[in-house]
Formats: structure tokens, sequence, C-alpha cells
């Protein structure tokens, strides 16, 4: 059976960190393994993710099989895409400084979007704050212009209530005076 490159689990229930393996395609997920080549650590933002490149490429060209996920992160770093351009150097068409200015063109291509990408993820986060504190601040504001209204209401009906039976009297009084006079 041919090697297996792919994930080893590790880290805590709903905290997954990864390291990536070369393993014989029988043993368990979490077996024996032949060569650590990185880790991956998807709780992070974005995803950390470390390897060793000349490990992973020999490995490839060896034969080992990646898995699914692993494929994505080996593209996603650039080994597959390197494995590609040195298999250029083996057929002639291209020289490795070529292949190492064309790498590092990608690469540099490659760390401008994510700087972007996690810029703007950063600014995402940071207008979501605001316009929830927006949001508290107008509830906060409401809840104190209810509460005003409801205090000036209550001291309204004592002033009312204070002066009512003043009122009252005071028809009495000029009924009882009227009827004195008369």
């Amino acid at each position: 059976m041919p090697a297996r490159m792919r994930l080893q689990r590790f880290g805590k229930k709903s905290k997954a960190f990864y390291h990536i393996v070369v393993a014989d395609g029988r043993a368990p997920r979490d077996g024996k393994y032949i060569e650590k080549l990185g880790t991956y650590n998807p709780n992070t933002k974005p995803a950390t993710i470390e390897i060793n490149f000349d490990s992973a490429i020999q490995w490839l060209n060896d034969g080992a099989q990646p898995s699914n996920t692993v494929k994505a992160i080996l593209s996603y770093k650039g080994v597959l895409y390197k494995k590609h351009l040195i298999g250029g150097v083996q057929k002639g068409a291209l020289t490795m400084e070529q292949v190492e200015t064309k790498f590092a063109a990608w690469t540099a291509e490659k760390d401008a979007k994510l700087s972007n990408a996690a810029k703007g993820i950063v600014d995402a986060e940071s207008k979501d704050k605001a316009d929830r504190f927006a949001a508290e601040t107008k509830v906060k504001e409401a809840r104190a212009e209810a509460i005003a209204k409801r205090k000036a209401a209550e001291i309204e009906a004592k002033v009312k209530a204070a002066q009512a039976p003043q009122t009252e009297e005071a028809p009495a009084e000029e009924a009882h005076e009227e009827a004195a006079a008369e």
C-alpha cells in the first residue's frame, strides 16, 4: 500500500490541531507515521500552516498520495506549484533560477492577497464592533429618555396631587363664605 500524506489530529474537543504526516495507507489516523511534514491550526484567522517544502516535494515525487484536505493545504501553500515547476526543470523547459523567480513572484502575490484579506477581516470586525456600539448607544439613550419621561410624569403627578387638595379647599371655603354672607 502506498504512503499517504494526511492529517493527524491533536488538541482538545472543539479545538483541533493537526500534524501533517506521511504514513502507511493502512495505519490508523492517529497511529504511527513515517515522517512529520508540518502543522495545521484551523483555530486561528487565517489558519496557520507550517510545512517543510523540501520534504513534501520529495514525498510527492516518491509517490505519496495526499488526502483531499492535505492536497488543498499543499496547493494553498504552493508546494504543488513548486513541484510542477521542478517537473519543468526535469524536462528541460526551465532552469532552477527561473523556477525560484517564478515561485518567489507567486509567493509575493499570494502574500499580498492574504494581507489584503486579513486587513479586510480586521476592517469588517472593527466596523461590526462600531455598528454594535452605535446600536447599543441608541438603545441606552432611548432607555434614558423613557426613564426621564417616567420620572417627569411622576413628579408632575406629585405636584398635581399636592395642588389638588388646595384647590378643593379653596372652592369649599368660597362656598362656605358665600353661604355665611347670605
